[in-house]
C-alpha cells in the first residue's frame, strides 16, 4: 500500500510578492527548497493562514538568500504580500520505505529567515 506522506514543510513563510501576470507557480528561495529536499517543478500544497485558502502548484527556485516566497498566476488573487503560509511537499511512499523517510520542517520568521529546523522520523 502507498501512503501520502508530508516529506517537507515550510511553516509560517511570508508571501513577499504576488504576480498575477505570470504563467503560475510558487517561487521559493532555493536555499529553503534545498533544506527540505524540494525539487524545481515538484508539486506543493500552499495554505494561506490569513484566509484558509489552499492551493496546489509547482515550486520554482528563487535566488538563494533572497528570502522570496512569491505566488504567481491565479493564486495572486488569493495570496497577498504579508500573508503567512504553510508550504507542504508530499510523496507517495511504499510501506517498506516508511522507516527511511525523514520529513524536514523549517519554521520561518516574518522575513523568511529560518528560526528552527526539525527532522522527524516516521515510526512504524
Amino acid at each position: 500500500m502507498l501512503r501520502l506522506i508530508c516529506k517537507g514543510k515550510i511553516h509560517l513563510g511570508t508571501v513577499t510578492t504576488a504576480k498575477l501576470d505570470y504563467e503560475g507557480s510558487i517561487a521559493i528561495d532555493s536555499s529553503l527548497m534545498e533544506r527540505i529536499n524540494l525539487l524545481p517543478f515538484e508539486m506543493v500544497q500552499v495554505t494561506n493562514l490569513s484566509n484558509a485558502v489552499r492551493w496546489e502548484t509547482y515550486a520554482i527556485p528563487a535566488p538563494a538568500g533572497s528570502c522570496e516566497i512569491s505566488l504567481n498566476g491565479p493564486p495572486a488573487r488569493l495570496f497577498q504580500p504579508g500573508d503567512r503560509v504553510i508550504i507542504l511537499s508530499m510523496a507517495y511512499v511504499d510501506e517498506a520505505e516508511l522507516p527511511t523517510i525523514q520529513p524536514k520542517v523549517l519554521i520561518l520568521d516574518e522575513q523568511n529567515r529560518i528560526l528552527d529546523q526539525q527532522e522527524h522520523i516516521i515510526l512504524r
